[in-house]
């Protein structure tokens, strides 16, 4: 089975990492110092004090690559679009597509059940080129769990976590789902296969549409927010809302939300995905992550006041400091 990371940063990293180390065909597509440290050194993983140096296949393109079995989408939500058609030499009839990226995907109503059967989410793919260049048929829901940075070019630190959640659309048990589980499994980490990834989808996104936010907005870590009294009352108010709306489309939240609060202080001083990207000037993921979920409010005629506020401050902090489109 051959496999491609494309964005072989640092989730892509890890998994790519360890899915070489583990024996499987890989091969990693990257740009900039980071793929010429791996090309000329390998790529070096950090974790729990240990390090390890790998030496899978390299590539600076999709057509140096070739046609794959699986490839594994590890970027930006708001980067995806941008890469579309270069990543087409990847795909051939029966490749497979593993979204392996953070907030609410953009194929997310596909062969859904209902009024909302194929909807395009226009804050997330606006000019439907994942829709028509990836394919949703393509597509393996992926909920990323792991956490890892890049800390120099060619050196990837593991920092906590090992789920990976995978899922068809469909919820069916396919084969090539559970070809992906085992390589994965093989590699070291969980990767349970879910016969319905869009609630495994909105339980990781009802802690992140709140907290990160508001991270970025106090650069406050997990722990702050979470037991402060007047940021932990604005993060319920905001999971409130956004449970609200996950119900209207059949999701049933599988913890009571005081419970996933207290979850996320146990976490301590960890720094959300978007407050690292704010201190390191990269572009944030506000929309799959914040204004998605107010999209689909909007969709159910549901109020988002408390989403909108924050979506709306962190916003235009970003587009400030030229880290949102």
């Amino acid at each position: 089975m051959k496999i491609c990371v494309f964005g072989a940063g640092a989730i892509g990293g890890l998994m790519g990492a360890r899915l070489a180390e583990a024996g499987e065909d890989v091969t990693l597509i990257a740009r900039g110092p980071h793929f010429a440290a791996m090309r000329e050194r390998g790529l070096k993983l950090e974790a729990e004090g240990k390090e390890v140096t790998v030496a899978p296949r390299l590539a600076g393109s999709a057509g140096e690559a070739g046609v794959q079995d699986i490839v594994i989408i590890a970027l930006k939500a708001s980067a995806v679009a941008g890469v579309v058609e270069a990543m087409q030499p990847l795909l051939g009839p029966s490749t497979a597509v593993v979204m392996a990226v953070n907030g609410l995907p953009w194929w997310y109503f596909y062969g859904l059940e209902g009024p909302w059967r194929d909807r395009r989410l226009v804050s997330l793919d606006p000019q439907d080129k994942q829709w028509a260049g990836i394919g949703p048929e393509r597509v393996i829901g992926c909920v990323v769990y792991p956490a890892a940075e890049v800390v120099a070019p060619g050196v990837v630190r593991y920092i906590s976590g090992d789920r990976f959640c995978l899922g068809e659309p469909a919820g069916s048990r396919s084969a090539r789902v559970g070809t992906l589980s085992r390589a994965m499994i093989r590699a070291g980490f969980k990767a349970p296969v879910k016969t319905d990834i869009r609630t495994e989808i909105w339980v990781k996104l009802w802690g992140s549409v709140a907290v990160n936010p508001i991270s970025a907005l106090t650069g406050g870590t997990l722990r702050q927010i979470c037991t402060d009294p007047t940021t932990r009352a604005l993060v319920r108010r905001i999971m409130d809302e956004a449970e609200a709306i996950a119900a209207k489309f059949g999701i049933t939240m599988p913890i009571d939300v005081e419970r996933r609060i207290d979850g996320a202080a146990a976490i301590g001083d960890h720094k959300t995905s978007m407050l690292q990207d704010f201190e390191r000037n990269r572009p944030i993921e506000l929309d799959a992550i914040v204004g998605a979920v107010a999209e689909l409010g909007r969709m159910v005629e549901l109020p988002t006041p408390a989403i909108d506020c924050v979506f709306a401050l962190t916003r235009q902090r970003a587009m400030l400091l030229g880290l949102y489109p």
